[in-house]
């Protein structure tokens, strides 16, 4: 009739199956039983031990109110009243705005922390604990020394954890302008409706955090407006993919026409406009013809290489596809896949591995047929003026040729490649504009096709401003880069 706990199960696999075997076969067994399992996620799980399973997950409250609400239902009336000073009540407060605030900003992904970091319970007590000995240490005639509370807490307490410099500055920002003398001021507030709530009692404060809104602004975090249209959407995109991924995949459709029947119609059209294989006999005479050995050339032919990989392997599904569909051959794993993929207009698996990420099939495709346009026309016409260097696999490659390239011509000025360093100039040009290449005396070249996200561009005055209210990204004029 006891509890049996088994921690970290996704380490131990094989057991799980006999577990069950044990748990399944078993003749008679307590009521009262029971057999807890704790994992991470993992492929190899046994699916029927899942399946006959209760689940939990603890999931991370969502917004500043329900954070706090979690955290000050585990804080006791003995904890708030255990130092006099009358600093520790408020800086208790602070310290779990702050540890709901470093968890929260993890949703806006790479916009919250360059790396998720797996803050957690554990930092928060330890935050704590260091607070309440400060405090017992300096005595309410020294008072606190707050460039050592902001160093604990900014670099040992939750920036032990934090490994990019980036975010090390960002939290230590947090601490400076939160933790300090002004804190204890009337006008103190971590933002506009968020101040430090005065009370004795642990009700007092839950019910301050009552009376917070549900839905926070990104500015309570230090985030710009526009941030939370990127979490929206990626949780829009989510909960879609999710929703499509679940969709029984049965033969028919209603309105008539079969899964089948708009596969096959779809992979008709796309193998009618995929751009021909290259003949590796007429790039090398071109390559040639425009100086094989030059950087840029070798550059050239790599892309094109990569090109024609992505190219030769979505004919070869497409027909394989198209037979598998009439039965001709076996319908494989992987043409399953696909099948799915193309269905529900997402990229698949075999595509993808090989080349560029595309919210779409549709895009994806019409991005494989002006990447493909890009390096025709330049090994048929000779060098463009211009370059779409996002349309590259490498664009860091494309730099490092052009570096290459302008060492090349400077080798009589005793340059080296180590000491050339790229320059980047905004130009005012728009990709229209550009009629001829970059001028002979600077060298380097032309390149579109880039955006700014989370920032504007004054075209007038040439400089960096504040992005546009519900604008995410904004287009970037031509670009000269030189080395």
């Amino acid at each position: 009739g006891g509890w049996l706990l088994l921690q970290n199960c996704h380490l131990g696999l094989e057991f799980l199956n006999e577990l069950m075997d044990t748990i399944t076969t078993k003749e008679s067994m307590s009521e009262d039983f029971r057999t807890w399992i704790t994992t991470e996620a993992h492929p190899e799980f046994p699916i029927n031990l899942l399946q006959s399973s209760i689940k939990f997950t603890n999931e991370p409250p969502q917004g500043v109110k329900a954070g706090l609400k979690r955290t000050y239902s585990a804080v006791t009336q003995d904890l708030l009243g255990v130092s006099k000073m009358p600093q520790w009540k408020p800086l208790l407060y602070a310290v779990a705005f702050l540890h709901t605030t470093v968890q929260e900003r993890r949703k806006f992904g790479p916009l919250g922390w360059n790396i998720p970091y797996e803050f957690n319970q554990a930092d928060f007590a330890a935050s704590v604990q260091f607070v309440q000995n400060h405090l017992n240490d300096v005595g309410i005639k020294h008072g606190v020394n707050w460039s050592c509370v902001r160093y604990m807490l900014g670099e040992v307490q939750y920036g032990g954890r934090v490994t990019d410099d980036l975010d090390k500055a960002l939290l230590n920002t947090y601490t400076r302008v939160w933790f300090g003398e002004h804190m204890f001021s009337e006008k103190f507030c971590f933002y506009k409706g968020y101040v430090i709530p005065k009370g004795n009692t642990v009700e007092d404060y839950l019910q301050y955090i009552e009376q917070l809104p549900v839905i926070d602004t990104p500015e309570v975090f230090g985030l710009h407006p526009n941030a939370d249209i990127t979490y929206q959407t990626n949780l829009a995109n989510e909960t879609f993919s999710t929703i499509v991924s679940i969709q029984p995949k049965d033969s028919s459709t209603r309105g008539g026409e079969t899964r089948e029947a708009v596969v096959q119609r779809l992979a008709d059209e796309m193998l009618e406009k995929l751009p021909p294989d290259y003949n590796p006999h007429e790039v090398k005479a071109q390559l040639q013809k425009m100086g094989a050995f030059q950087p840029i050339n070798i550059f050239l032919r790599q892309e094109i290489d990569r090109m024609q990989l992505v190219i030769s392997r979505v004919r070869t599904t497409l027909t394989d596809l198209k037979l598998a569909i009439e039965g001709t051959i076996i319908m494989s794993e992987e043409l399953q896949d696909a099948l799915d993929n193309i269905y529900d207009a997402r990229i698949p698996k075999l595509w993808f591995r090989i080349s560029w990420e595309s919210t779409t099939l549709g895009f994806w495709f019409t991005e494989l047929l002006e990447r493909n346009q890009q390096f025709s026309s330049w090994l048929q016409d000779g060098r463009p003026n211009q370059f779409w260097m996002t349309g590259f696999f490498n664009p860091q490659g494309f730099l490092t040729a052009m570096r290459q390239e302008t060492t090349r011509m400077n080798l009589a000025k005793g340059w080296e490649l180590d000491s050339v360093v790229l320059y980047s100039e905004v130009t005012k040009m728009m990709k229209e504009d550009v009629v001829g290449p970059p001028p002979a005396d600077i060298g380097g070249v032309y390149i579109h096709g880039l955006f700014l996200e989370g920032a504007g561009w004054d075209r007038r005055n040439s400089k960096l401003i504040e992005s546009a209210p519900k604008v995410l990204f904004t287009s970037l004029p031509v670009v000269h880069v030189y080395a």
